[in-house]
């Protein structure tokens, strides 16, 4: 008899490696994937460590230069920010890791995926969807929606317990009283002491941004090009930079020295709930100015109106996990039209967590400075606008009739 194979979707973390060793008792083959994405992690260690449990397989492939490229350039194209606040970071890695999930299993024969996602948030959903999506005749264990799992295992107290019963190493540091989640644009911080929405975060929370009260007391001015939307260059000084993944590593090293980034919000999940997170995203934040200045400047007043709308829909369907729907396709080629005129640079200055916008310049853009200027009338007619005015009153002066009839 064969034994089923499963791809986990592995940390090197107390969930994971217990679901590990769980899957294993079940006797399935486990072969486990890491992916790159920028977060601060010993792959080697966590390599070994998966072995040691028993994993046939590891494999650990670094995605960085394809999540900047093809996720995080395309969000900040589309100009996504969820529920106007949040930058979108974790939503942006999961369909980034499900193409090397499926592409692990595509090469291993691999029957099963499975993920350490918890059954209240939003991960398992957006890993799910794009597995699906990219692969419908995938199958998925969710061990944390299992009820033969949760009964066996509570929380982390039972997991540390497994832990210790079957000699999985666990790290003897004291856990953070909150969960994180980072990659290369982002970390996230939610629950433990965060579920409280009035606490404060705690100052030592914070690991890529410095508190901006305690940043550099002198700016640093920067220039970012866009070509189409896209990031293309990153000026600082005398250096041009125009490697994605370089450009947006450097970017993270200066909005984190000067605090750049940070928010704490609650959100709707998509399942229904309400959560509270605290974020920092200083590259993503930056550019993320640079583009909307950017964009205001050089479109159409009404297709940018028409491309704010189609954004929020983007940011709605990337957050929910719908990355490869035909709905995410179709509009993320829609934005791409928009944005062949959004070509240009904008001149930055970043100091104590504020990115102030000094100038911008385009090739293409619709801004005429003889038409807007104070000193000239140019093409405009001034008496023109007293139509314009007349006409737009109407509807404000029968209102008011009405108002007084009533």
């Amino acid at each position: 008899m064969t034994t089923d194979k499963v791809i986990l979707a592995y940390s090197g973390g107390l969930d994971t490696s217990c679901i590990l060793k769980w899957f294993l008792e079940k006797k399935f083959e486990v072969i486990c994937y890491m992916a790159n994405i920028g977060q601060d992690e010993d792959f080697e260690q966590a390599r070994q460590k998966a072995l040691k449990i028993g994993a046939s397989k590891v494999v650990i492939e670094d995605v960085r230069e394809e999540f900047v490229t093809k996720y995080v350039w395309t969000a900040i194209q589309a100009g996504l920010i969820y529920e106007s606040r949040y930058l979108l970071g974790t939503s942006l890695a999961r369909p980034c890791i499900s193409v090397g999930l499926i592409k692990c299993a595509k090469e291993n024969q691999a029957r099963y995926i499975s993920h350490g996602a918890t059954g209240k948030g939003n991960d398992q959903v957006r890993f799910e969807l794009s597995c699906y999506s990219l692969d419908p005749d995938v199958k998925i264990i969710a061990p944390w929606r299992l009820e033969e799992f949760t009964a066996r295992f509570q929380g982390r107290q039972d997991l540390l317990k497994y832990a210790s019963d079957n000699g999985i190493p666990v790290s003897v540091t004291p856990k953070a009283p909150w969960s994180m989640d980072a990659n290369l644009m982002h970390i996230s911080y939610e629950s433990g002491i965060l579920e409280d929405p009035s606490n404060e975060a705690p100052s030592d929370l914070f690991l890529m941004t410095k508190d901006p009260k305690l940043a550099p007391d002198n700016s640093v001015r920067i220039e970012v090009e866009f070509q189409h939307g896209l990031p293309v260059s990153v000026t600082v000084g005398d250096e041009i930079h125009r490697n994605p993944l370089d450009m947006f590593i450097l970017l993270n090293k200066i909005g984190g020295q000067h605090g750049v980034g940070r928010i704490d919000i609650t959100e709707n999940r998509f399942i229904g709930l309400k959560s509270r997170g605290v974020y920092e995203t200083p590259a993503g934040y930056i550019l993320h100015i640079a583009h909307t200045d950017l964009e205001v400047f050089s479109l159409d007043k009404e297709v940018y109106r028409v491309k704010q709308s189609l954004q929020n829909r983007l940011s709605d369907y990337v957050y929910n996990g719908f990355w490869f729907s035909p709905e995410g396709q179709y509009v993320r080629k829609c934005i791409v039209l928009a944005e062949e005129q959004v070509t240009g640079v904008v001149k930055l200055e970043i100091y104590k967590g504020n990115v102030f916008v000094l100038g911008r310049s385009s090739p293409v853009s619709l801004y005429n400075a003889d038409l807007v200027s104070m000193d000239k009338h140019a093409d405009f007619s001034p008496s023109d606008a007293t139509g314009f005015i007349n006409i737009h009153a109407i509807r404000l002066k029968e209102y008011n009739h009405y108002q007084n009839k009533i």
